[in-house]
């Protein structure tokens, strides 16, 4: 009788206590094998090159370099290593962004055992496989109304973030080393695309919905007035 083969699998999560479980979990399946542990994105990523696992199980929430980043990574890197998302967060933004960064699957942590075995099994084939939470979450997102300012471009997001800042258009001009008749036009474009009347009205948009990252935030500065 042939053996059944073995899946490799990679543990990444910044939590010691849930790396440990799940290890101590996994071992007692018979065709799976759990041949590393990482606490953070970056180190999965060398821990992918030096042990060549078939399945990452993937965190989302992580320091230095979180799971969907890491993940787009891992997906770009080495395209034969399948990624289980394995978080605590069902949001439909979240679900649509790990399986755009390249995530084969997206499953909850309070998810019983025989589903999480049977994600890595599915995983390992390269057949995707989504929690009924998130696939719930994920068509309510793509059917929600798309948010102000997705379709403004980079240099139109770094012209509104330097507006959030109060610069005037000579002063974006200078920062962005560009003219000022080039800071106009992008200006005109990114009040359009936020159905914004004049820079003001642009200015708050970005901040309720948090389209660029604000230059106070974390600073102990205050919002300008």
């Amino acid at each position: 009788m042939d053996r059944q083969p073995v899946i490799r699998v990679l543990l990444v999560d910044d939590h010691a206590v849930v790396r440990g479980g799940l290890h101590y979990f996994l071992d007692s399946i018979v065709d799976i094998e759990v041949v590393g542990e990482a606490e953070n994105g970056r180190q999965a990523l060398e821990m992918v090159a030096a042990l060549a696992p078939d399945v990452v199980v993937m965190d989302l929430m992580m320091p230095e370099l979180d799971g969907i980043a890491a993940t787009q990574q891992l997906h770009q890197r080495f395209p034969d290593v399948h990624v289980l998302t394995l978080t605590s967060f069902a949001e439909g933004d979240l679900v649509q962004r790990a399986l755009q960064a390249g995530a084969i699957g997206y499953l909850l942590k309070d998810s019983p055992g025989s589903e999480l075995v049977a994600a890595i099994r599915k995983a390992s084939v390269g057949a995707p496989i989504l929690a009924p939470e998130a696939t719930q979450a994920l068509v309510a997102n793509l059917n929600a109304p798309p948010r102000p300012g997705g379709d403004l471009s980079e240099r139109e997001l770094a012209v509104l973030r330097l507006m959030v800042s109060g610069l005037s258009n000579e002063q974006i001009a200078e920062q962005l080393s560009i003219s000022r008749n080039t800071v106009r036009h992008h200006v005109h474009n990114t009040l359009v695309k936020l159905g914004a009347t004049h820079r003001t009205e642009a200015v708050s948009l970005a901040i309720q919905h948090r389209l660029v990252e604000l230059p106070w935030s974390g600073s102990g500065a205050n919002p300008p007035e």
